[in-house]
C-alpha cells in the first residue's frame, strides 16, 4: 500500500470516527464529558492528518528526518522536550486509564445504570409529592366547604340575633308603655279616691 493510499485511508477512518462520535453523542450513549474528550482526540487526529498530508506534499520542510514522526506520535517523554504529547496518553482520565474498550463501555453502562436508579428514585419522590399535593388539595376543598357552611350558619345566626334584638326592643317599648298605663290608671284611681273621700 502506498503512502498516499494510507493517508487517504487515515482520512476515511477519521471521518468514520467523527461520524460515529456524532451519532453516539446525539443518541446520549456517551456522557457529555466523555463525548468532549473524544471530540478533542478526533480533532487532534484531524490536525495530525493535515500535517502528514502537508509533509507528504512537501509543503512543510522537515528539519530532521524522523522529527515529524516523533512530533506526531510522541508520548509523555517527548512532551518534556517541547514536543506535543500523545493525547491518548495525556487526556485519558484516571478512571479509564489502563482499561480496554469493553471495560470502559461496561464502566459507562454502570454509570448510566446508577443515573437511571437515581432518576427512578427521584421519580418516586416526585410521585409521592404529587400524591401528597393531591391529598392536601382535597383536604383544602373539604375545609373550604366547611368554612362556607360555617359562614352560612354565621349569617343565619346573625339574622336571628337581629330579629330577636328587634323583638326585645319591641317588648321593652310595649312594657314601658304598659307600665306608664298602669301608673296612669293608679294615679287616676288615687285622684278618684281622694276626691270621693270626705275630709
Amino acid at each position: 500500500m502506498t503512502l498516499r493510499a494510507s493517508l487517504q485511508k487515515l482520512k476515511q477512518n477519521i471521518a468514520q470516527l467523527k461520524e460515529g462520535l456524532l451519532r453516539a453523542s446525539s443518541s446520549r450513549r456517551l456522557m457529555q464529558s466523555e463525548a468532549d474528550r473524544r471530540q478533542n482526540l478526533v480533532d487532534d487526529l484531524l490536525t495530525r492528518e493535515k500535517q502528514l498530508n502537508a509533509t507528504f506534499r512537501g509543503d512543510q520542510m522537515e528539519p530532521e528526518p524522523g522529527r515529524t514522526r516523533l512530533k506526531l506520535m510522541a508520548g509523555g517523554a517527548g512532551a518534556s522536550e517541547g514536543v506535543a504529547a500523545n493525547p491518548w496518553l495525556v487526556n485519558e482520565p484516571e478512571e479509564t486509564r489502563g482499561l480496554n474498550f469493553g471495560e470502559i463501555k461496561q464502566q459507562q453502562q454502570q454509570i448510566i445504570e446508577a443515573q437511571d436508579a437515581g432518576l427512578d428514585a427521584l421519580a418516586a419522590v416526585i410521585s409521592r409529592q404529587k400524591t401528597m399535593g393531591q391529598e392536601i388539595g382535597n383536604e383544602l376543598d373539604e375545609h373550604n366547604e366547611i368554612i362556607d357552611d360555617l359562614a352560612h350558619l354565621v349569617d343565619k345566626t346573625d339574622d336571628k340575633i337581629r330579629n330577636e334584638t328587634r323583638r326585645v326592643k319591641l317588648v321593652e317599648t310595649k312594657s314601658a308603655s304598659c307600665g306608664m298605663l298602669v301608673v296612669i290608671v293608679l294615679l287616676l284611681i288615687a285622684i278618684v279616691v281622694v276626691a270621693v273621700w270626705p275630709v
